[in-house]
């Protein structure tokens, strides 16, 4: 007999309990389920959760297994689907009793969105998909169906596909709904009760949270201290020695651009038209100066939103700071003084590159935040996918910078309004948003440019 016999198998009724009362969105929770499948297999499938071992998801036939699984999870009845995962309903591709092989790596979720749409029609709500990797080359897929609700029309399957067998067959025009452990066309009374679904008045009104991450910022004597920069880059150029030494006019010297060495020095015809050049673009180059200066200087904003108990689907909210303006933020790498203060003669590097051009900003096509200056006012509009019930989205702090108009204005006024998919209707909210304690801009100057800092 061995010294260390295995453990007995333990009953059915031991085995690895799955916990439904989580949403099983994440990576934490999407183990929990990978792990009950692997201990119990084919025996997990229930209403809201069914498993394939294997799918060609290339395949019509393994595309239409996922239509027919989302069709049935969408044609639930919210007050049964809620009992487990929140309403959510899960479909596992690539495990098993005992072994998780996974499917091969390489599925966009895009790509099978677009091969499911045929099945599921324009109108078909949304869903998500989570992926654990195996291996290399293997992954185990999770496709997400979101809970019902009340006032939700029926999903009929709008395409027709004949597979080897008949249960695995899509009709036109069929309404299929979860059974106890697969997918099936809907009987008389299933149906009738999907008829009252839809007469359920509706969703249930957005009550939406919306929260500030982050400061709007408060500088001081902006405009004076940029004034005295610039003043301070011709008085240089002009006398071609060192200035006064104040404390002020000390770091700015410090700081400030070299006149460029090597080759002939431009003669005085040259350095008066340059000069005239300068000071035509002056106006331009403070403001420039003026938004690479507070977007180094400040920190970054981001919005949280949580949306109590609803699913939203596409959502744009659109957030209005008023009496603020917003620049791009900046890392602390990207501070350069030549974009602060733009010289009169500028440094060139061996192949007469301007060495101050500023770099160009690239944005994804599908990026879920962007903002301009409207007015007198900032708007910021937030396009994330969804919102998920009770479960927080916040944007990056690293888009842009909001600065007040007002130095003084202990708090700003920001006014938001949401819109959904597929729906008319409009939600309001305001709030009240504090500042950030207010620096003065010579001081904010010296701790973000001096060489120390």
């Amino acid at each position: 007999m061995p010294a260390n016999p295995p453990a007995a198998s333990p009953p059915e009724s031991k085995r690895v309990m799955l916990a439904t009362d989580l949403i099983p969105l994440g990576e934490r929770a999407l183990r929990g389920i990978l792990d009950h499948v692997i201990a119990v297999g084919d025996e997990a499938e229930t209403t809201y959760l069914e498993v394939k071992s294997s799918l060609d998801l290339g395949s019509r036939a393994g595309v239409a297994k996922i239509a027919k699984f989302l069709l049935g999870a969408a044609n639930r009845r919210p007050h049964e689907a809620v009992r487990h995962f929140h309403g959510y309903a899960v479909l596992v591709i690539g495990a098993q009793k005992s072994s998780a092989p996974g499917v091969p790596r390489g599925v966009e979720a895009h790509e099978l969105e677009d091969r499911l749409r045929p099945y599921l029609g324009p109108q078909f709500p949304a869903f998500e998909f989570g992926r654990i990797g195996i291996d290399a080359k293997n992954e185990v897929l999770f496709v997400i169906a979101q809970p019902p609700v009340e006032g939700q029309t029926i999903f009929p399957c709008h395409k027709s596909f004949q597979g080897d067998h008949r249960r695995d067959s899509l009709d036109d025009g069929a309404i299929y709904v979860r059974g106890a452990s697969n997918t099936r066309p809907a009987r008389a009374g299933e149906v009738l009760a999907l008829v009252e679904r839809s007469r359920g008045g509706g969703k249930p009104p957005i009550d939406l949270d919306v929260d500030i991450r982050g400061s709007i910022g408060r500088v001081d004597r902006l405009d004076e201290v940029l004034g005295r920069l610039y003043d301070f880059e011709e008085e240089k150029f002009a006398k071609r020695r060192e200035p006064e030494q104040s404390s002020f006019a000390s770091t700015s010297a410090l700081l400030a651009s070299s006149i460029p060495g090597g080759g002939r020095p431009p003669t005085a015809e040259e350095r008066a038209e340059r000069l005239e050049v300068w000071r035509s673009r002056k106006p331009t180059h403070i403001a420039q100066g003026r938004a690479h200066f507070i977007g180094v200087g400040l920190d970054g904003v981001g919005i949280e939103i949580v949306s109590r108990d609803r699913f939203i689907a596409k959502p744009q909210l659109i957030v209005t700071f008023h009496n603020c303006e917003a620049f791009d933020f900046l890392e602390s790498d990207d501070t350069d003084y030549e974009k602060l203060v733009k010289p009169i003669l500028r440094r060139r590097d061996l192949f007469g590159i301007d060495l101050a051009q500023d770099a160009l900003q690239l944005t994804p096509p599908a990026y879920p935040v962007s903002w301009r200056n409207q007015g007198g006012d900032v708007e910021v509009v937030l396009t994330p996918e969804s919102l998920r019930p009770n479960i927080p989205w916040t944007s990056d702090r690293d888009d842009y910078v909001i600065l007040a108009r007002d130095p003084q204005a202990s708090a700003v006024s920001a006014t938001w309004l949401l819109t959904e998919d597929g729906s008319d209707g409009i939600t309001r909210g305001e709030l009240q948003v504090t500042t950030a304690d207010l620096i003065d801009a010579a001081d904010l100057f010296k701790a973000t440019f001096s060489p120390d800092r």
